[in-house]
């Protein structure tokens, strides 16, 4: 029989792994869409559209399965995501209408709510003191996005797009199989028999559910729409190939899913609120810069002549900001999950379920929004005005919440249950 550090140290090795696995399929798109939509001869809100499907399955999803994740236990539910995201995947490779792709990419979505069943399975194994670390650790699993960055590229200049979908439906069996063998199960970490679903429903009143909504729309949302435009955005701003625009766009992928432990650690200490207070500035300066289109002046002197004047953001300072903003919102992905912790421990499955659909709808509308803005004005950098705007409104709200003071206070009373 393993003792409780073996059972909790395993819980959160196997619910990593299967949610980098679930990461890694829920973006798939975002490679092999290119070449689909090359194929298929799309325009850009159609691009948008296909990349962004499966994550509306993913989002909506997040809270039937976090309420069932707190009425049934984490690892029967989570079991039962792997095995259900496996037939379709593996059709998508024989695919060949646009409307075949979008059918498929719903059910596949699937495997982004996978999150908030991994969120709350991991949160009830630990004390509260533990629990934003541990969070942040299972939620390092984003860098499931990253993995696709490196991995599809290589399949697809190798075997084809088609062999994408077919070599994750085998990966996804191994996955499904190491979990079950090596992940446990606690009766004490389901609700009672008697709450009902409109008992666990009743969270969709509380405002401050929706505040972190909002938060966790930009910092999960934002990071999934851009996980999914980015490398398309390289190809088309920069003039890269895919192998190479995926690997440019993993500088933003990969730190921002590796780096949620550390703001996992860092909301333990110090807060939540003053983490993602943090997050919102260094968001919004970074987008003011990166908003900027590629400019061209003419200055008309005195003696009748014209002076041209070019103003744009070079690559390497643009990746510098994309970068930023990465780092930024994986430490915001953590502690948005902190405040949930600390405020709702007894129904965080719901809770994480609410607030994961709405970051989950963001990664899905933002796309489309990404391409319609682009199709409608033709400038690449409208995808981070849009966000630009989103991270202002998110700093306004912070602002006048009060959130400052309960923090302070929550955060005092942690330093007096460890002193007793």
């Amino acid at each position: 029989m393993p003792s409780q550090r073996a059972k909790q140290l395993s819980v959160l090795t196997m619910n990593t792994l299967a949610f980098t696995a679930c990461f890694a399929v829920w973006v798939m798109f975002s490679i092999i869409g290119i070449p689909i939509k090359e194929t298929l001869v799309l325009n850009e809100t159609q691009f948008g559209l296909l990349v962004a499907t499966p994550i509306l399955t993913g989002s909506l999803l997040r809270l039937p399965l976090g309420m069932m994740t707190d009425r049934f236990g984490g690892r029967p539910v989570l079991f039962g995501l792997l095995l259900a995201v496996i037939p379709p995947l593996w059709l998508i490779g024989g695919a060949t209408e646009f409307w075949q792709f979008l059918v498929l990419g719903l059910f596949v979505g699937a495997a982004g709510a996978s999150f908030s069943v991994g969120i709350a399975y991991t949160a009830r194994w630990f004390e509260k003191k533990t629990q934003g670390f541990a969070m942040g650790i299972f939620g390092a699993g984003n860098a499931g996005a990253a993995l696709t960055k490196f991995v599809a590229p290589s399949i697809v200049a190798a075997w084809g797009w088609t062999a994408v979908p077919k070599t994750y439906a085998g990966v996804m069996i191994v996955v499904a199989v190491v979990f079950w063998m090596f992940t446990h199960s606690d009766p004490d970490h389901r609700v009672e028999a008697h709450i009902t679903i409109r008992d666990q429903l009743r969270a969709l009143k509380d405002p401050h559910v929706w505040k972190y909504c909002q938060y966790y729309s930009l910092v999960f949302g934002g990071f999934v729409g851009l996980s999914l435009w980015m490398t398309k955005y390289y190809v088309s701003e920069y003039g890269h190939d895919l192998t190479h625009a995926a690997l440019m766009a993993a500088i933003f992928v990969l730190p921002s899913g590796v780096i949620r432990a550390l703001g996992g650690w860092l909301s333990d200490r110090f807060g939540a609120h003053t983490v993602t207070w943090w997050v919102m500035w260094a968001s919004l300066g970074s987008l003011f810069f990166m908003s900027y289109p590629n400019t061209e002046l003419a200055i008309a002197t005195v003696d009748g002549g014209t002076v041209r004047l070019g103003l744009h953001l070079p690559e390497w300072g643009f990746t510098v900001f994309l970068f930023v903003v990465g780092i930024a919102w994986g430490f915001g992905k953590a502690s948005v999950f902190k405040y949930l912790s600390d405020e709702y421990p007894k129904n965080i499955g719901v809770i994480s379920g609410i607030v994961g659909l709405a970051g989950g709808m963001g990664g899905f509308l933002l796309p489309i929004l990404f391409g319609v803005l682009l199709d409608v004005t033709g400038v690449n950098s409208t995808a981070f005005m849009l966000l630009f705007g989103i991270t202002l409104v998110s700093l306004i709200w912070m602002h006048f919440s009060g959130e400052r003071e309960k923090d302070r206070l929550m955060r005092h009373q942690d330093l007096v249950d460890v002193l007793e």
